[in-house]
């Protein structure tokens, strides 16, 4: 009888210890949403032998090439020099050649044109959501242009008008188009071509606008604290978010990368729309080249820090689920970045003060068992 006892017991306990286990693994369970609205759940439990390892698997190089989004997993939009229509007849400008706009495959290494124009730079290509069309600028000399294109009928527009005179800055939010500009604070304008102002903002010097379904986040010339507009009601919200110098809004609108300045150095928070939960990323004398994968997990940056004994400029990867930084190249410094839409690949084009050479760096990201 007393053994029959003593093994119910140990039965008993068991279980216990068992369903113990059971919660304990559920409690450490990470859940965050992926593109598409799939949901992907990571165990924690065991962080030191699970946590996500990046790996660069090859780099490939495109000399005096910028480029800027992608269309699809083989190709990416490109600004290069188009030697064929001769060099530029302005004097400032006449050891230079015209830039034009290219698909550029990098699968087959073919570019196809886009857009070429004689005795203009053109640049900066990005795609709206529905990759059907492409904010653009053209430069001579002084201040660029901002135009849209319908990639389908390659028919153009130029982003001003009578009400904004011309858009300081453009960038797409969704299928549409938001910026800063010369007169009346800031517009808003379709890809077919309308623009209006953005009511609410006339009186203001905007420096950072950034627009979703419901609000926008700005800031001014004479005050870099983030300010958050409802659309609707105009009402206007002073965040907890000061010396605000650039913003990447994630594609889900859930949150919001910010890059924030004071004269001394750099800090990149991640944080909640209304500002909260902050989560500082990094910081140094310098970052940039800020951008979010597809499914709003990894963010790339450029940083460049002091140390103790030299100043050490990289590009990073860092995983929201784990917390975790890697660093995928060296000596990197006044780059931007973007995502192929798989995330497996990072483009990222540096400046050096006379030509742009770019890189796209194929990426392997495993979970360590």
């Amino acid at each position: 009888m007393k053994i029959k006892k003593i093994t119910r017991i140990i039965i008993v306990l068991m279980l216990i210890l068992s369903l113990n286990a059971c919660g304990a693994k559920e409690e450490n369970r990470v859940t965050t949403k992926e593109q598409g609205g799939s949901i992907t759940v990571i165990d924690n439990g065991d962080k030191e032998n699970q946590d996500p390892i990046i790996s660069v698997e090859k780099i490939e190089r495109l000399e005096n090439v910028e480029i800027s989004d992608w269309l699809n997993e083989e190709t990416v939009i490109v600004s290069k020099d188009n030697e064929k229509l001769g060099k530029m007849t302005l004097s400032e400008l006449s050891d230079t050649y015209p830039k034009s706009l290219y698909f550029y495959n990098i699968k087959t290494k073919e570019y196809k044109p886009i857009k070429e124009q004689k005795d203009v730079l053109l640049g900066g290509g990005t795609l709206s959501a529905d990759k059907k069309y492409l904010i653009y600028s053209e430069y001579v000399l002084g201040d660029p242009a901002y135009y849209v294109m319908n990639l389908n009928t390659k028919d153009t527009f130029c982003i001003k008008g009578k009400d904004i005179d011309f858009a300081k800055s453009a960038i797409w939010f969704g299928n549409e188009i938001a910026g800063a500009s010369y007169k009346n604070g800031a517009y808003l304008a379709s890809a077919s071509g309308d623009i209006s102002v953005l009511g609410g903002l006339k009186d203001e010097s905007v420096f950072i606008l950034r627009v979703t379904k419901d609000n926008v986040y700005y800031n001014t010339e004479n005050d870099a604290s983030l300010i958050k507009m409802n659309r609707t009601t105009k009402e206007k919200t002073k965040l907890n978010l000061k010396n605000v110098f650039n913003v990447i809004l994630s594609d889900d609108g859930s949150k919001m990368l910010v890059l924030q300045s004071d004269n001394t150095k750099n800090t990149l928070l991640l944080c909640d729309l209304d500002g909260s939960n902050q989560v500082k990323i990094t910081e140094g004398t310098d970052i940039g080249g800020i951008s979010w994968s597809a499914d709003q997990r990894m963010i790339a940056y450029n940083v460049k820090s002091a140390g103790t004994n030299a100043t050490v400029n990289g590009l990073y990867v860092y995983d929201i689920l784990t917390a975790k930084a890697t660093q995928i190249a060296v000596d990197i410094q006044n780059a931007s970045t973007s995502w192929g839409p798989k995330g497996d690949k990072l483009m990222y084009t540096q400046w050096n003060g006379k030509v742009y050479d770019s890189n796209i760096a194929y990426l392997k990201s495993s979970i360590q068992k």
